[in-house]
């Protein structure tokens, strides 16, 4: 480990590149400190403490909603824009051909994206105004109809900001800037969160904060083999004749990953069950007496806990499998070995290879999907045995650990074929 530290520092330009991405992230954070005019903080952060939904959210903001900072939305937008774009190159031919073109088509495809990306900003934007003006109006008191344009264009302004952050970030090739920039988040919140354990601590709980240290270090190993976890598909190539000489004849493998999709899933499932609560909310002081008692007993079930954590569960695992059948295409894979001369051994080429292929994966995502969804609602699992550390929990709980542990094993990587790159050089 010591020797991969100075092999970095000796290099100048990888040096340059990781203090660059560092520069960039203490940019974001002091963002995310610099609240928009005319915000009650304290009713604020009273009002997020009280809504676990807004909870996750403000975790995959990066922690800049309970400010209500200019950079209020984090990326989202921007994920949501990705999202919607993977699932439109599946019914749109055009958009699939688009994908085939290497990096012309990335290019074009990521152009799209950020265009798509700033409708979708001011969209969410006046959506979390008027759901914290619905909810509590001493959060933003006197908001006139200027004064709420300003806020929308101000969050949509630093979505788009915190996009052309993250764009600097990946092209230094030292990690996912979107990625970094979520993992700072929730490493920023963790001196907080240590802060109030200490304050609160109470020697009669020492037992149950043991119990919650074996966890997170069992969650951290889980999530760790989870992300790394695969299966070997055993690939062989013919030997062909070409000319005077004979090439092929290649043994190796294709690599299929327990859990494909990563955190999608879960981003999936969050929007999908932010959704009822949150048009619940604009309904329950309708004037007509059912739509205000249904969207009064829609906030209820969501709040259920059991419930709660139920659907969520469910969705995970749903949207797991939905979206490793969008990023794996069997049949394409089966038809790309066969042009290449490549085959499954014991396996016919063509369509008997696409069956096998979907046959190991469903058999594998679906340890990969339970997996997902228990770690998702580990949180929930815990806060029932430790009430009192549930700010310590939401950072080191199942969700934030798995973009933490994902986010670090991506930029290990990337750094690593950077030095490997640079050994090759040297030679």
């Amino acid at each position: 480990m010591l020797e991969r530290i100075i092999a970095i520092w000796k290099l100048k330009d990888l040096r340059r590149a990781i203090g660059f991405v560092l520069l960039v992230l203490v940019v974001f954070r002091v963002a995310a400190h610099i609240p928009v005019p005319g915000v009650n903080l304290v009713e604020l952060q009273r009002f997020f403490a009280g809504n676990q939904l807004l909870g996750l959210l403000n975790v995959f903001s990066g922690g800049t909603m309970e400010n209500f900072s200019i950079v209020a939305l984090g990326v989202a937008p921007y994920i949501t824009s990705s999202i919607i774009f993977q699932l439109l190159a599946m019914v749109i031919p055009a958009l699939e051909e688009l994908q085939k073109e290497g990096e012309y088509g990335r290019k074009k495809i990521n152009q799209y994206t950020r265009l798509l990306t700033v409708p979708l900003a001011l969209l969410q934007g006046f959506a979390l105004i008027s759901l914290i003006r619905q909810s509590s109006a001493a959060i933003l008191p006197n908001l006139d109809g200027a004064q709420t344009l300003m806020l929308i264009l101000t969050v949509t302004a630093g979505t788009m900001f915190l996009m052309w952050l993250g764009e600097l970030i990946s092209e230094k090739h030292v990690g996912n800037g979107i990625s970094l920039m979520i993992f700072a988040g929730i490493i920023a919140s963790a001196p907080r969160a240590v802060q109030q354990l200490i304050v609160t601590f109470d020697p009669a709980r020492i037992v149950q904060l043991v119990v919650f240290a074996l966890l997170a270090i069992v969650t951290i190993v889980g999530v760790v083999a989870l992300t790394e976890a695969q299966r070997n598909i055993p690939v062989s190539y013919a030997r062909r004749v070409r000319g005077m000489r004979m090439v092929g004849g290649l043994d190796t493998h294709l690599p299929l990953r327990v859990n494909m999709a990563g955190v999608i899933p879960i981003i999936f499932a969050i929007s999908i069950i932010l959704f009822p609560p949150m048009v619940a909310q604009f309904l329950v002081r309708a004037k007509t007496a059912w739509i205000a008692g249904l969207a009064d007993f829609t906030i209820r079930i969501f709040q259920d806990q059991l419930v709660y954590g139920i659907v969520y569960f469910v969705l995970v695992v749903i949207f797991t499998y939905f979206y490793t059948a969008v990023i794996f295409q069997p049949q394409q894979i089966a038809e790309n070995l066969q042009k290449q001369g490549g085959f499954i051994p014991g396996i016919r080429p063509g369509r008997a290879t696409a069956e096998y292929l979907s046959y190991v994966t469903n058999r594998i995502i679906s340890a990969g999907a339970i997996a997902l969804g228990i770690i998702a609602i580990l949180p929930l699992i815990t806060q029932q045995f430790i009430p009192g550390a549930s700010t310590l929990i939401s950072i080191v709980g199942g969700t934030s650990l798995l973009i933490i542990v994902s986010v670090v094993i991506e930029t290990v990587k990337q750094v690593q074929s950077q030095l490997t790159m640079r050994e090759y050089e040297g030679l």
